[in-house]
């Protein structure tokens, strides 16, 4: 029996019904169509299927569907502020060489918004250790934390200036 779930993502809501083994990842790719989010070992091993529910991560592969209802979805389709424009976690991957193959891409870059998010100023430890869920075989991460350092000076140096009190 399928059950009916509401649920956001990347800021546009959705209802739909699914099977309740269905999940999340199967969901967002052969439902929704957003393949930017990979099914690599489909044991929650790699981090190529991280995604980002409530503004935790998440192994999409191992997370029911029907667990999201009244949640909101982050994918890597959702971290460009539009078609025209890349988040600086995106454009620091390319500038770093941090994408190779491209396969783990899109679960470093959702690893890599979480950390920042929580985290603005990560030491090359702190990044490795967010990192710690996500396999990548072609660049030794050595260009993907260059990335993620990238990435968090990028995002800090466009703040808008604070105002003393």
């Amino acid at each position: 029996m399928k059950h009916h779930i509401n649920f956001t993502v990347n800021g546009d809501d959705y209802s739909l019904a699914v099977d309740p083994w269905r999940t999340l990842n199967e969901l967002l790719r052969e439902d929704l169509n957003l393949t930017g989010t990979k099914l690599g070992c489909g044991t929650g091993d790699c981090g190529a299927c991280t995604v980002m529910v409530d503004g935790r991560t998440v192994s999409s592969c191992l997370t029911l569907a029907v667990s999201i209802n009244g949640k909101s979805v982050t994918t890597v389709e959702g971290l460009a502020p539009s078609g025209e424009e890349l988040h600086p976690i995106q454009e620091a991957f390319i500038k770093t060489g941090a994408i190779q193959c491209g396969f783990c891409t899109a679960g470093m870059e959702l690893s890599a918004l979480h950390l920042l998010n929580n985290n603005p100023e990560p030491t090359e430890k702190e990044i490795r250790s967010g990192l710690s869920g996500n396999l990548c075989r072609c660049t030794g991460y050595n260009q993907i934390v260059e990335a993620i350092s990238v990435a968090a000076e990028q995002i800090r140096d466009s703040e808008p200036e604070k105002e003393e009190r």
